[in-house]
C-alpha cells in the first residue's frame, strides 16, 4: 500500500481548472519528485494535498485513510508535513521560536530540547544563529530554517516545494545533501522543484506535470535519459 496516493483530483480557482485529474502515489522510504515549468501545478498540487486548497473531484490517501476534507493541522498531526515554496519562516521570530513553533502539533512536548538539539546537529548554522531574528538570515540559513522547523513535528513525509529556489549553486548542492540524509533517516519525501537535474538524480521516482495533467512519469534516472524531458527541462 503507497503511503500517499493521490487519486484522480481536479483543482480549481473559480472556473479555471489548475489540476485536471491527476493521480500519483509515494511509497514509504522513497524520494518521488514533480517536475515542470512555472504555472505547471506542482504547487497547487501540493498545497491542495495539504488540504489548504479545496478538491473539487478525487481523493487523497494518507497511510489508507481518505484525507480528502482533513484540515491542515489534522494532517501534519497525522505525519505530514510541508516545507512551503518561499520558506515563510515567521520573520520577527528568533530562529529558536521558528523551531518550537514547527512542534506545534506535538502532543508530548518532553523532549523538544533533545529534538532542537537534532535540529543543531544537522544545521550547524541554525545553532550559530539561534537568537538572531529569522527575517535578518540569508536565503541559505532561511531555508535550513524552514527545513529544520518542518523536521520538528517529526513527519514520516515530508513535503519539500522549491528548496533550492534563489539560492547560490553551492548552496544547492549543500540543500539537495541534506534532502538525500533525511531521505535515509527513515523520511520520506514527496519533491516539488525547478531543478529537474538535482532532483531527478536524488529521486526514485519523478513524475512531470504540465498544465495541471501528468505527462511522462518512470525512475529518476530514466526521466533523466528521456530525451523529452532533456528538451523540456535538462537544456539537452
Amino acid at each position: 500500500m503507497a503511503m500517499l496516493e493521490v487519486k484522480d483530483i481536479s483543482v480549481y480557482y473559480g472556473v479555471i481548472q489548475a489540476i485536471k485529474g491527476i493521480s500519483f502515489e509515494v511509497n514509504q522510504g522513497e524520494i518521488v519528485t514533480l517536475i515542470g515549468a512555472n504555472g505547471a501545478g506542482k504547487t497547487t498540487t501540493m498545497q491542495s494535498i495539504m488540504g489548504l486548497i479545496p478538491i473539487r473531484e478525487g481523493h487523497v490517501f494518507y497511510e489508507g485513510k481518505d484525507i480528502t476534507k482533513t484540515p491542515c493541522h489534522k494532517i501534519v498531526e497525522m505525519g505530514m508535513t510541508q516545507c512551503p515554496e518561499g520558506r515563510r519562516i515567521f520573520q520577527e521570530l528568533s530562529v529558536y521560536d521558528n523551531l518550537l513553533m514547527g512542534a506545534f502539533s506535538l502532543k508530548d512536548k518532553k523532549n523538544l530540547k533533545e529534538d532542537i538539539e537534532k535540529i543543531y546537529t544537522r544545521f550547524p548554522r541554525l545553532e550559530e544563529r539561534k537568537n538572531q531574528i529569522a527575517g535578518t538570515l540569508s536565503g541559505g540559513e532561511q531555508q535550513m530554517l524552514a527545513m529544520g522547523r518542518a523536521l520538528m513535528s517529526h513527519p514520516k513525509l515530508l513535503m519539500m516545494d522549491e528548496p533550492s529556489m534563489g539560492l547560490s549553486p553551492l548552496l544547492v548542492d549543500q540543500v539537495f545533501d541534506i534532502i538525500k540524509d533525511i531521505n535515509k533517516d527513515g523520511t520520506t519525501i514527496l519533491l516539488v522543484e525547478q531543478n529537474a537535474g538535482k532532483s531527478l538524480a536524488i529521486s526514485d521516482r519523478a513524475y512531470v506535470l504540465e498544465t495541471g495533467k501528468i505527462v511522462l512519469s518512470g525512475t529518476g534516472k530514466e526521466l533523466m535519459e528521456s530525451e523529452d524531458v532533456k528538451k523540456a527541462y535538462l537544456g539537452g
